[in-house]
């Protein structure tokens, strides 16, 4: 009986056969073995330690794999399972370079032998439990923003990324850390999840960017209905502590949710034991005040902002002025800091209204009549002395690759897709996705070269990822053979020579 319109069938075959179509994934369990992760993960997760069945380890490592491969969801570790020769390399990965005697003491954590090489969703479901907690769940009120305590568990993926940032730190050592402060909503129709600032039901996770290596040095899963700049402070010193060595200074960039003076105050009085003063550049809330100082601007103190086009400095209709400005928070203390703020305005074009909507265009920007034109106005407030342009610039970057990342957490990898009603369930989840993005990250800019950095995870995973081959065994020795001539044979084996010379970080 036909199966189709044209003339081709689709049969199972009787027997493995040993073929894949995750050739090029193998590189990245190369990458993780020189990172140590299994070892890290091993070490700060104790949530299996000395029971029968999956390691902490192979659950880890199974959804990163899993967030690596394109599957979104906890069901989908099945099409994992059903690669016959990626299962393979990976049953050969895991025994590599143990003793005997711990390979038997994994042999003897399954009763009736390994049949799987990953976790069924089942499985992975029960281990990811073990991250929520129930009692943080009972202190919950009505109408308040809470975020639940970590146990454990939780913190223990946090030591795990930070060993994966110490090993970006080890490749390339950066003195200075720049740091993007940026919360992200994540829609869901989970039952149990809260309502937003934009009326939808989501998660909004706090993300602490480390612009040098392009890399999330630290989350915080939180509730849809918390701020963004709700103990943003506690988050921060957080995200300091998540730093390794040789980080000599640090400089903080955030929209206006950052614009908290306690986060201020502390970075300006040098309240960090390790870092001292910390510079930084956020947006401030437009206010009624904030406007009224800028309406006594003078027309010849706004300056031009300049756009590099075709390798020309180009002016454009935006311009920037300082501003005498001091809020009514710090204004009634002598003693207290003080800051430099910068307001930037960029001409509108005329807006044409409708018959009928006269006065009722609401815009999602605060504007200002000055002059008889009307503008978009923006605040910035700062304890650097750079030039105002230049430090506008600056600090427009954040927008830039922090936010991008929030789209490659959402829509290229499975931060999109949350698994539980659990609040502990999804936060795990979301923190295992960051560290597959942060290995995507190492690998890009480590081991594949400057061209790929900007590559989102479609290129990645048509170039060298979702690669058809066939995994052979010979002479105890596996081979990936993909089809003769492929163009991503070269970069395959250029991408694990490098992997191999890549430096240990610090106590690995």
């Amino acid at each position: 009986m036909a199966q189709g319109i044209l003339p081709f069938k689709y049969e199972a075959e009787k027997k493995t056969t040993g073929m894949t179509a995750l050739a090029g994934l193998p590189v990245y369990l190369d990458l993780a073995q020189a990172i140590g992760l299994s070892k890290s993960i091993q070490k700060h997760l104790k949530i299996r330690a000395g029971g029968q069945g999956w390691t902490d380890s192979q659950m880890v490592i199974a959804q990163l794999l899993l967030n690596l491969a394109g599957g979104d969801c906890v069901d989908d570790i099945k099409i994992l399972e059903g690669d016959d020769g990626f299962c393979e390399v990976l049953r050969k990965s895991e025994m590599h370079g143990l003793r005997r005697k711990v390979r038997r003491a994994l042999e003897r954590r399954w009763r009736k032998g390994k049949e799987r090489s990953v976790p069924s969703p089942s499985a992975m479901f029960r281990y990811l439990s073990a991250f929520h907690d129930e009692e943080q769940e009972k202190l919950r009120r009505p109408g308040k923003a809470f975020i639940p305590a970590p146990n454990m568990n939780l913190r223990g993926l946090v030591k795990v990324n930070k060993d994966l940032s110490g090993f970006a730190q080890a490749q390339n050592p950066q003195s200075t850390a720049t740091l993007d402060m940026d919360a992200t909503l994540v829609e869901t129709n989970k039952s149990d999840a809260l309502f937003c600032y934009k009326s939808f039901k989501s998660y909004q996770p706090l993300n602490t960017w480390w612009f040098e290596h392009g890399i999330i040095l630290h989350t915080e899963f939180r509730d849809g209905n918390v701020p963004a700049g709700f103990k943003q402070l506690r988050v921060f010193k957080e995200a300091l502590s998540c730093l390794p060595e040789g980080v000599k200074k640090v400089r903080l960039r955030s929209d206006t949710a950052g614009y908290q003076h306690d986060l201020l105050k502390y970075c300006e009085m040098g309240k960090n034991e390790r870092f001292g003063r910390i510079e930084f550049a956020i947006c401030c809330d437009v206010t009624e005040s904030f406007k009224k100082a800028v309406a006594e601007i003078e027309e010849s103190d706004w300056k031009p902002i300049y756009k590099i086009i075709n390798n020309k400095p180009e002016k454009i209709d935006t311009e920037w002025a300082e501003v005498c400005f001091v809020p009514n928070a710090i204004g009634h203390s002598k003693k207290g800091p003080e800051y430099r703020y910068l307001a930037k305005r960029e001409a509108m074009a005329e807006q044409l209204e409708l018959p009928g909507m006269e006065r009722q265009l609401e815009l999602p920007f605060p504007t200002m009549q000055i002059t008889g034109n009307k503008y978009k106005i923006f605040g910035i407030v700062t304890n650097m002395d750079w030039d105002g342009e230049e430090l506008i610039h600056w600090q427009h970057k954040r927008c830039g690759k922090s936010e991008e990342a929030h789209a490659v957490m959402k829509d290229d990898l499975a931060g999109g897709k949350l698994p539980s009603g659990d609040f502990g369930e999804n936060a795990a989840w979301w923190w295992i996705m960051i560290m597959a993005l942060n290995l995507n990250a190492i690998m890009k800019s480590r081991v594949l070269g400057k061209s790929w950095i900007p590559k989102r995870m479609k290129a990645v995973r048509f170039k060298l990822i979702n690669l058809p081959g066939r995994v052979l065994e010979c002479s105890r020795s596996l081979f990936i053979r993909l089809t003769k001539g492929h163009p991503s044979f070269v970069l395959l084996v250029e991408a694990r020579r490098k992997i191999a010379m890549l430096m240990p970080a610090p106590g690995g």
